[in-house]
């Protein structure tokens, strides 16, 4: 069982990194916005395809307030707490169990 709690670990792990770089990109995705860069820029269309399927959906539940957009504060909040902090600590304790 050590090596199916190894490859579990090891999923966690990657779960984790890839959550914290979404993170990252939500963050360019702010300062993007900020500059007001070229919306035809490889990478700028590159970080609105990535980030626009999170950020539409909960935009449907939470418009914006006072034309302030909190959709990229909730979306950086989600992926903290339910990936980092519930679903790789979860399967990080489930990996230790197996061993």
């Amino acid at each position: 069982m050590f090596v199916l709690g190894n490859a579990l670990r090891a999923v966690a792990e990657l779960l984790g990194t890839l959550a914290h770089i979404y993170v990252f990109i939500l963050i360019g995705r702010v300062i993007i916005s900020w500059v007001n860069a070229d919306r035809f820029n490889p990478i700028v269309r590159l970080i609105d395809n990535l980030t626009e399927p999170l950020l539409g959906r909960i935009r449907r539940f939470v418009p914006p307030i006072a034309g302030l957009d909190f959709s990229i504060l909730i979306a950086i909040l989600l992926v903290q707490v339910g990936v980092q902090g519930f679903l790789v600590r979860s399967l990080i304790d489930l990996a230790h169990r197996l061993r």
